[in-house]
């Protein structure tokens, strides 16, 4: 099978399952997946839109922290994990920005007992958060002309209009970063996909609590999902993606 030119080849190192280490994922894991014909890379489209999910206080705290010292602060905090792909998140930002191409944010507000629900249930320290807690990290924060989009449950397209943003917008594919690898950004990235849209999400960019479940969610949407890469291997294609745009007169 031929793949396509803007495809992204798989081994690099925003697919640290298969760089030979002793990672979450076995060999017989990953052998069942590629015989199963699993995992093969999408690439990018020609109208990339960034999604950068509840990067808030609550999720990397109020300053870089081990995992048990942050969720003294918040219980929701992943900590330190949090802090270093804010860094890449802020990369990619950049580039958004000054490609001029869509830029939104899905979050939670603060919540309120009519939001409890069954997350309420299920997660009851949620309700807790201090609101200072869901202010936007600042080195990535939301500029004037960025999209707010407030959502009550994880993924980033239930209840929300974010699908008509996009389509407006013209966009088919998605950067997804942001939190946690295994919930919020998880189940925007399923709903992308079901939704047609083509999805890059870098592995360095999203963030858990646990590392364990994160490289197993990053694995399993790579199967099933999304192209899995590195920020430094996603950065050359999406300006690429602006090249062409250029030559063309399709940016926007």
């Amino acid at each position: 099978m031929t793949s396509r030119p803007d495809a992204f080849p798989a081994g690099g190192t925003g697919r640290p399952w298969e760089a030979g280490g002793a990672g979450a994922i076995d060999e017989s894991t990953r052998r069942r997946y590629a015989r199963a014909g699993f995992g093969h890379p999408a690439g990018l489209g020609t109208r990339p839109a960034l999604l950068i999910i509840d990067v808030q206080y609550r999720t990397v705290g109020t300053r870089p922290m081990p995992f048990d010292e942050a969720v003294e602060e918040f219980t929701t905090s992943c900590g330190e994990v949090g802090w270093d792909a804010v860094g890449n998140i802020g990369a990619l930002l950049g580039f958004f920005r000054e490609a001029g191409w869509p830029v939104l944010y899905p979050h939670v507000a603060p919540k309120r007992s009519y939001d409890a629900g069954r997350l309420g249930a299920k997660v009851p320290g949620i309700m807790d958060i201090p609101e200072r807690g869901y202010d936007f990290v600042a080195e990535v924060a939301p500029a004037e002309d960025d999209v707010l989009l407030p959502k009550r449950h994880p993924s980033a397209f239930f209840g929300t209009p974010l699908t008509s943003y996009l389509v407006e917008a013209g966009v088919d594919t998605l950067v997804v970063t942001g939190c946690t690898t295994s919930g919020c950004v998880r189940s925007s990235v399923a709903d992308a996909f079901s939704l047609n849209f083509r999805v890059a999400v870098p592995n360095d960019a999203v963030y858990d609590r646990s590392p364990v479940v994160h490289e197993v969610n990053l694995f399993d949407m790579a199967q099933k999902y999304a192209d899995v890469v590195s920020t430094a291997e996603l950065l050359p294609r999406l300006a690429a993606v602006r090249n062409e745009q250029q030559q063309t007169g399709g940016s926007r």
